[in-house]
């Protein structure tokens, strides 16, 4: 895979030997990142002109579904807040509803399972090379954020989540046209079971359109912006940030 870096620069740059040749101290200058940040944009618009927009990801058989499934990312975020939650069987945890809202929401699980339900048997793409097929179950996102009078200021959802990358949260986000497709949800159930600890519980996102890192385990919050200038460094997730990963995984 071409790293956007490389596509960015030699799209922006033309024929110029500084950004093609450009090293990593070089990319971290402030007006280096403007400018292929800027780019970062254009090439959005590009991806999502090349998809259709309604387009479905394949759903499965039960009989299709992968009697192994493995985990991605953290498997226990390993804090005292999280270990907290978890003895108590997360009745205490609440999911925030915030940023470019009418009506902020603390939703309880049984809150969540109060929304219409959608369940669905799908394949997880790892960045990682590996794959697996499983079923599940939740809200779906766009419902939620009807529920909280999304503005139409929004153009991106961010969700920040339990576990700790760096001594920070960790986070990802989407646009709108992934948050509002129908199969985008709010996953609390896997293979007719309460999440694990493993694959996120209580709750994590399902966009089933792109890979598996952006599917956000352990979420805690789930906010409406403008602008991901303000998310982490400005590209909209933890490892778009730190390890020039794409910021739409679409596949």
């Amino acid at each position: 895979m071409w790293r956007r870096r490389q596509l960015l620069a030699r799209g922006a740059a033309g024929g110029s030997a500084l950004l093609l040749g450009a090293c990593d101290r070089v990319f971290q200058r402030p007006e280096v990142r403007t400018i292929l940040f800027k780019g970062e944009d254009i090439h959005r618009g590009l991806q999502r002109a090349l998809f259709d927009r309604d387009a479905l990801a394949p759903e499965f058989r039960p009989d299709q579904m992968s009697p192994r499934f493995r985990t991605n990312g953290t498997r226990d975020p390993g804090t005292d807040a999280y270990a907290a939650l978890r003895a108590g069987r997360f009745a205490d945890w609440r999911l925030t509803v915030d940023g470019l809202v009418a009506r902020p929401l603390a939703l309880s699980l049984s809150d969540l399972g109060a929304f219409p339900q959608r369940p669905q048997i799908t394949r997880h793409d790892c960045v990682e090379g590996w794959s697996a097929i499983g079923k599940w179950q939740g809200p779906r996102l766009a419902e939620v954020l009807r529920a909280a009078g999304l503005s139409d200021r929004a153009r991106y959802i961010v969700f920040t989540c339990a576990d700790y990358y760096g001594g920070a949260p960790y986070y990802e986000s989407i646009d709108l046209v992934d948050a509002f497709h129908p199969q985008t949800i709010l996953a609390w159930a896997m293979n007719d079971r309460f999440l694990d600890v493993g694959h996120g519980a209580p709750l994590r996102l399902r966009v089933e359109r792109q890979l598996g890192y952006k599917q956000a385990k352990y979420l805690m919050r789930v906010t409406a912006v403008e602008s991901l200038a303000g998310v982490g460094k400005g590209r909209g997730g933890y490892w778009e940030d730190n390890v020039d990963y794409d910021w739409w995984a679409g596949i």
